[in-house]
């Protein structure tokens, strides 16, 4: 999809994040023009990557991914401090929760288990690239000023979810089944981007640093130039207001970039195309 160069005010201007995100000072950004992917990468899209490529992801190399506790389909060893979460041997891109799962229905799903190294392959083959943080949000946003979603600022209710985050008790209670669906599932934003809520994470090209936003360009930001860990965005299937209130536009994430699990996806940008 085509977004048109422009300015916005990029941050949490309601104060809700978590003070460790960095997602203050709301900071004016403007961006020059691209296309960003109206849906994050799906399993047919990486599936015909690696036909392609013979691309053996970092979670295939290392011999499994994290899988949230009611998805695997195998015992994993709990992982320190988040014990929702399994290290499941064999988990990988084709097989999501683990030995014995698939992706032969999942084809239209996001792609997940895939770190920032699998992202960025895919991005070379495609001729494409990350998008930076900014242009995340500003893609994200949809013309939409200041709003805390991509539909405005009202709450997902059961009658009207709006997008795929955890429903019921954190971790344990969900009211429906915990898992990606579809990207192209729910309205698109004003600019046609589909699911930048929930569903499943987003890689960025950008390094992560929570106090980014008070030295931040204005113009076409990249991140800061150091930093190991890289940006994460748009929340996942697994967020819960009591527990990760980060599907809200503003909201920032980070994790290493080898990191894979079974909620972390990725969308590209490029140049304008129209």
């Amino acid at each position: 999809m085509d977004v048109p160069a422009g300015f916005f005010a990029m941050g949490d201007a309601f104060d809700e994040g978590y003070r460790t995100d960095g997602e203050t000072p709301v900071h004016d950004v403007e961006l020059s023009a691209f296309s960003i992917d109206a849906t994050a990468v799906t399993n047919a899209a990486f599936a015909s990557f690696v036909a392609a490529t013979g691309h053996r992801t970092d979670a295939e190399t290392f011999g499994g991914s994290a899988v949230f506790h009611s998805y695997a389909t195998a015992p994993g060893e709990p992982v320190p401090g988040t014990p929702w979460w399994l290290a499941v041997d064999g988990a990988s891109w084709h097989r999501p929760a683990g030995p014995g799962s698939s992706i032969d229905d999942l084809a239209d799903h996001p792609v997940v288990h895939v770190s920032h190294r699998d992202a960025q392959a895919y991005c070379a083959w495609a001729g494409r690239v990350l998008p930076t943080e900014a242009q995340w949000e500003y893609a994200a946003r949809g013309g939409l000023r200041g709003a805390r979603y991509p539909w405005g600022d009202e709450q997902p209710t059961r009658d009207d979810p709006r997008c795929n985050i955890f429903r019921g008790e954190f971790p344990d209670g969900p009211t429906a089944r915990v898992g990606t669906i579809p990207a192209r599932s729910f309205e698109p934003n004003g600019h046609g981007l589909y699911q930048c809520a929930g569903n499943v994470w987003e890689w960025c090209g950008d390094s992560f640093s929570a106090r980014y936003y008070r030295v931040s360009d204005r113009t076409d930001p990249t991140g800061p130039a150091r930093g190991s860990a890289r940006v994460l965005r748009g929340g996942s299937h697994l967020c819960h207001d009591s527990y990760c209130h980060r599907y809200r536009v503003a909201a920032r994430s980070h994790n290493t970039p080898e990191s894979t699990a079974s909620n972390i996806g990725f969308r590209t940008v490029g140049p304008q195309v129209g």
